[in-house]
């Protein structure tokens, strides 16, 4: 008898032991199925299934995997497993962020079926991890599956996304999670209304449709399938940055003597090492900002590289204005983006690796990617609940669906973990009972913390991590978003839900953010519907659809100055027309600048709402005393409005957001000029002015600005050689109001000797004391004085503005050091300096945007790398 209980033993220990070594999805799932059968183990059982399996598997390599993952399983909020017994879930994509997602919900005691349309985990690019979340996988047994696991002197894991997939369906499939592959969501199946609460609830359509996953009814949707989410009712906000393209590259490594002796490279930045890129652009004529190197299964490199360098060495074939026209496939030259990748790799290793041959990927291919990581996508909301028959759906977005990383910090994976915590946490309190409005208000309140989350603000002690938000954020405000102000993410088909129902993403950048107007809905809807009255085709019942044919826009403003449109003139099917005009008189005439453009107009199904209250207001607030401000005047005077009015709570909130809306616009407005440049009007918010180059209209969201201009970034070229410059290192000629690179700047003062000038490391000064020309190359020019102030004096904020915080975090005042000091700016020791930007910070203006954007506008050249 005893060898027998012996033998099994033994042959349960190895066939775990198969599952556990189990290198590729497909082999993992088979390895698993065979275990479940010689065990007798039913996976159907989700929660018996872990303590069936423990009983069954009891090898000291097991027992230790028991220890950790028992260990996790203890946290009080999940309550033993019991926390969401009557929960069922189903999970779109198998990436890092939903299976860790399905995890947690797996231990507090829910059904959890994850679907993925693929079959294999095949993405060789390695992963950057922070501390916490290192941390958190060697707690659910990381180096028990993969020994290696964080095994080197930098902090990553090898082959990336898949590796650490393959950890974690692993422990998915120990825990109770059920996982289809080769699987695919097509789309959400309502409840029939005949059915009631005893028919079939909330299905899924997917691929194949004779898939038994078909028949599973669900109470939580979570979608984990990428950018390119499929659920509806998450809209997309941009975050936009300045052009920068990376390219990666995975090698094969051999495990030699030699390549185990080569050093890994954590990242290097221009600015910390001009040397080593200097060095490599005249040896190899590549222009790099930085270059990571990490080695583990394959040689991986990561750079990001200049556009004008990948032109030069032909990379890219055309330069395109377009971004997505110039990356485009068919505009890149492969065997020349192999090669410069290579010679790269090799320079950074200072030619020590033996041999560069490309991995293959799963394409069969040779490893390399080139692509833009100039926008990054948010969704607004975090989560939704559909109602329909007297059934409720509680639906959420989890890892890039919700937030795109930004791949310089490596934020990815943590605040893709993070946002998975914080799911959990909803789905118990949704299980626990709590009012769908305050369930939906705290999500949201967290998720603002998202986009700020640094690897230096959260919680230092990470084996207090729970899924409570309060365990991982310092000075958390659950709250800050209110009942009332989630109400359109309830949808029970007695509300409209047009503003959460159309996907995809929308033009709107961080820098525009919407902000409520000082005007009541009602009371513009009612003004616009007298100023229209009586104008052919125009008939104004609502602040949305009554506007997308331009028309009356068109009588808003022949209302006021018949002078300036021929109204009669109008064809009313030609929206795009119609908008357009409207939008150009309107900012010629009244200063009022358009947030979107007319063909953006005509294209949406229907206007976002917010979008025109803000924009129409703008004619409220001007012509309804009949009185027309100076155009100069509007911005300063909405400023000053949003400081005055309302003492309530919220209604402080809208104002402070306001005023961060503006931030960069107004900075734009005060870009330094000469004495001989001059504006009529501030540009407003989200509004637009002339290129100075090629003349064409420039948005806020593309522009750049030196010397008291505007202008896209692809036009600003020295207007002798046409080559493009960089803020900060380019010439200006206040005289003739061109712009030069210092090379032919230095050649036309050779031809202008009276002008008297010396070039000073790459600065320019005057030596009779001149100021024709000026140069903005040196931090020596920059000004001293706190950021804070000079942001105040610069808009013209009053003092008393941000010194209601007190105790800013410590992060903080370290992080404003670090970035005032790399734009040359002395920050003093004063609690007031700090509070002002956590102000912004906590209404969701992350501070390394509002940094980048200000060290663009001071002409700062390599400032982006200095403070990402």
């Amino acid at each position: 008898m005893g060898e027998m209980e012996d033998e099994r033993n033994s042959q349960a220990s190895q066939l775990f032991e198969n599952f556990v070594q189990a290198s590729t999805c497909k082999g993992t799932l088979q390895a698993f199925g065979v275990l479940c059968r010689q065990l007798e183990l039913d996976p159907a059982d989700h929660q018996g299934f872990y303590s069936s399996l423990k009983a069954a598997v009891t090898s000291w390599k097991a027992k230790a995997l028991w220890t950790k993952l028992d260990k996790r399983a203890s946290h009080k909020e999940y309550k033993k497993g019991q926390a969401c017994t009557d929960t069922r879930c189903l999970i779109i994509g198998s990436g890092p962020c939903g299976l860790r997602t399905a995890i947690e919900m797996a231990l507090l005691g829910a059904k959890v079926v994850v679907i993925e349309k693929r079959d294999t985990f095949s993405r060789n690019n390695v992963l950057h991890l922070w501390p916490f979340t290192i941390h958190d996988l060697r707690n659910l047994g990381a180096k028990k599956f993969y020994g290696k696991f964080c095994a080197g002197a930098i902090d990553h894991i090898s082959k990336c996304i898949r590796q650490l997939q393959l950890i974690l369906l692993k422990v998915s499939l120990i825990v109770g999670v059920e996982v289809h592959v080769n699987v695919e969501f097509l789309s959400l199946l309502e409840p029939s209304e005949e059915q009631g609460s005893d028919g079939l609830g909330w299905r899924a359509e997917i691929r194949p449709a004779g898939h038994p996953i078909s028949d599973y009814e669900f109470d939580v949707l979570i979608g984990a399938d990428g950018r390119r989410s499929t659920l509806d009712g998450f809209r997309r906000k941009e975050f936009r940055g300045k052009l920068a393209i990376a390219i990666t590259a995975n090698f094969v490594n051999r495990n030699t003597t030699a390549e185990a002796k080569v050093e890994e490279i954590s990242g290097v930045a221009f600015i910390f090492n001009q040397k080593f890129f200097l060095e490599l652009k005249e040896e190899t004529g590549i222009d790099l900002e930085n270059i990571v190197y990490y080695k583990d299964n394959t040689h991986y490199f990561v750079m990001t590289a200049k556009k004008q360098s990948l032109l030069d060495k032909g990379v890219i074939i055309h330069d395109y204005i377009e971004t997505e026209r110039l990356l485009h496939s068919d505009n890149v030259n492969q065997e020349a983006l192999l090669s410069y990748a290579r010679e790269a790799a090799d320079f950074g290793t200072n030619y020590q690796l033996p041999s560069l041959d490309y991995a293959i990927n799963h394409y069969g291919q040779p490893d390399v990617a080139m692509f833009d990581f100039t926008c990054m996508y948010a969704s607004e909301n975090a989560a939704l609940i559909r109602e329909k028959s007297s059934r409720q759906l509680l639906v959420a977005l989890v890892g890039d669906s919700l937030l795109e990383p930004f791949w310089p910090m490596g934020t990815g994976c943590a605040r893709g973990f993070l946002a998975a915590f914080d799911t959990a946490w909803m789905v118990q309190g949704w299980a626990q009972g709590k009012e769908p409005l305050e369930i939906l208000s705290e999500r949201e309140s967290i998720y603002r913390l998202l986009p700020q989350t640094t690897a230096e603000n959260i919680m230092k002690n990470f084996e207090q991590y729970t899924i409570d938000p309060a365990t991982r954020y310092p000075n958390l405000n659950s709250s800050c978003v209110r009942p009332h102000q989630v109400r359109h993410l309830y949808i029970n088909g007695e509300q409209s839900s047009c503003s959460v129902e159309r996907g995809g993403p929308t033009r709107r950048s961080v820098n525009i953010t919407r902000r409520e107007s000082e005007v009541r809905p009602s009371r513009l809807l009612l003004w616009c519907q007298k100023q229209t009255q009586g104008y052919r085709g125009v008939d104004v019942t609502d602040l949305t659809t009554s506007w997308k044919s331009g028309l009356a826009l068109c009588a808003l403003i022949h209302r006021q100055r018949p002078d300036l449109i021929d109204f009669d003139s109008l064809n009313e099917a030609d929206c795009a027309r119609n908008n357009q005009l409207a939008f150009e008189v309107a900012e010629r005439a009244f200063g009022i600048q358009p947030l979107i453009t007319g063909k953006e107009m005509a294209a949406v199904q229907e206007p976002d709402k917010l979008v025109m209250v803000l924009y129409l207001s703008k004619f409220y607030e001007m012509f309804r005393n009949s009185s027309l401000p100076a155009p100069g005047k509007l911005l300063l005077s909405s400023l000053q409005g949003a400081l005055t009015a309302g003492e309530g709570l919220e209604q402080k909130e809208n104002k402070v957001r306001s005023m961060a809306t503006q931030l960069l616009a107004k900075f734009e407005e005060n870009a330094p000029s000469c004495a001989n440049v001059r504006r009529e009007f501030a540009p407003g918010v989200g509004g637009s002015d002339i290129c100075h180059f090629c003349k064409k209209r420039v948005y806020v969201m593309e522009r750049l600005s030196a010397e008291g201009y505007f202008f896209h970034r692809e036009c600003f070229r020295c207007d002798v050689c046409n080559t493009t410059l960089r803020l900060g290192g380019h010439v200006f000629d206040c005289d003739q109001n061109k712009f030069y690179c210092k090379l032919h700047f230095s050649q036309r003062k050779a031809s202008h000797r009276h002008r008297k000038k010396e070039i000073h490391g790459g600065g320019v000064s005057s030596v009779d004391g001149s100021d024709g020309y000026s140069a903005t190359g040196s931090l020596r020019s920059q000004p001293s004085g706190t950021l804070s102030s000079l942001l105040r004096k610069s808009l013209q904020w009053p003092l008393h503005v941000g010194r209601s915080l007190t105790g800013t975090p410590r992060w903080l005042a370290r992080r404003m050091h670090g970035a005032a000091q790399a734009v040359g700016v002395h920050l003093r020791e004063r609690q007031e300096d700090y509070a002002f930007f956590y102000e912004l910070l906590s209404l969701g203006v992350p501070l390394l945007f509002m940094l980048q954007e200000i060290a663009w506008q001071m002409g700062l050249e390599g400032s982006t790398q200095i403070i990402a």
